[in-house]
C-alpha cells in the first residue's frame, strides 16, 4: 500500500470548540440553582411538584446549558454562575442618544444638582459617575444592562449616592477604598457574592453616604 493510500485511510478528526453551554458544572452550581428554585416556590412561581421535578433535573445536569434550562422560564430569576452564557443582550432603544458609544466609557456628570437615572435606561459595561455638591441616584431595577458585569467608577463629593439593584444582582465595593466624612452601607448584603448582573463599584466618596439597596416592596416599603 502506497503512502497516498495510507494517508487516505487514516480517519480525519476535527476539534469543535466548546460553547459556554457545553461547559461542565460543579456541585456548588447545582446547589445554587436549587436555592433559586426555593425562592421561586416561595414567590408562587412554581408549585411543589414542579419544584421537585426541576430540582431533580438540576442535580442531574452535567452542562451549563442543561442547568440553564431549569430556570429558563422563571422571569427575574437567574443562575449567576452562567451569566456569560445566559445573560440577555440588549440594544439601545430606537432614537436613544444618551451619549453611550460602544468601546467608550459612559460618563454622567453633575454639579450642585441631583443626578438621577431610573426606569428602563440603557446601562453600558463601563461608566463613570461624577457629582459635586449634589445627590446621585442610580436605579437599575428596570434598566437594560449591556453585560453581566458593570464597572462603575464613582467620584462623589459632598453629596449622597444611592444605588438600587435587582434582588438577583450583586455588588462588589472592595475597590472603593477612599471614603471620607461619610459612610458606605450595603443593605443588600451581596458584596462579594455571585449575582447577575454584578455591579463592581470603584472610586471615592467624600462628604456623603453611599447606600446600596434592593427595591422597596409595598406602598410604604
Amino acid at each position: 500500500m502506497g503512502e497516498e493510500e495510507t494517508a487516505a485511510a487514516e480517519p480525519v478528526t476535527e476539534t469543535k470548540p466548546l460553547s459556554e453551554r457545553d461547559l461542565r458544572v460543579s456541585d456548588d452550581e447545582r446547589e445554587h440553582v436549587v436555592g433559586v428554585l426555593q425562592k421561586a416556590i416561595g414567590r408562587g412561581m412554581i408549585d411543589l411538584d414542579e419544584f421537585t421535578e426541576r430540582t431533580d433535573r438540576a442535580l442531574a445536569s452535567r452542562t451549563r446549558g442543561e442547568l440553564n434550562a431549569v430556570l429558563a422560564d422563571l422571569a427575574g430569576l437567574y443562575h449567576p454562575a452562567a451569566a456569560v452564557a445566559g445573560a440577555p443582550s440588549y440594544a439601545p432603544p430606537a432614537g436613544y442618544s444618551g451619549g453611550y458609544a460602544p468601546g467608550r466609557r459612559f460618563e454622567l456628570n453633575a454639579k450642585y444638582s441631583s443626578l438621577v437615572r431610573s426606569g428602563p435606561w440603557v446601562v453600558p459595561p463601563e461608566m463613570v459617575v461624577r457629582n459635586k455638591y449634589g445627590s446621585t441616584k442610580l436605579d437599575f431595577t428596570e434598566a437594560q444592562v449591556q453585560s453581566p458585569v458593570v464597572h462603575i467608577e464613582l467620584d462623589a463629593k459632598w453629596g449622597s449616592v444611592e444605588v438600587i439593584i435587582p434582588e438577583h444582582a450583586a455588588v462588589d465595593v472592595n475597590a472603593i477604598t477612599d471614603v471620607k466624612f461619610g459612610s458606605l452601607e450595603d443593605k443588600t448584603h451581596s458584596n462579594g457574592h455571585m449575582g447577575n448582573p454584578r455591579f463592581v463599584l470603584s472610586g471615592r466618596v467624600h462628604g456623603g453616604s453611599l447606600v446600596i439597596r434592593h427595591p422597596r416592596r409595598g406602598l410604604f416599603g
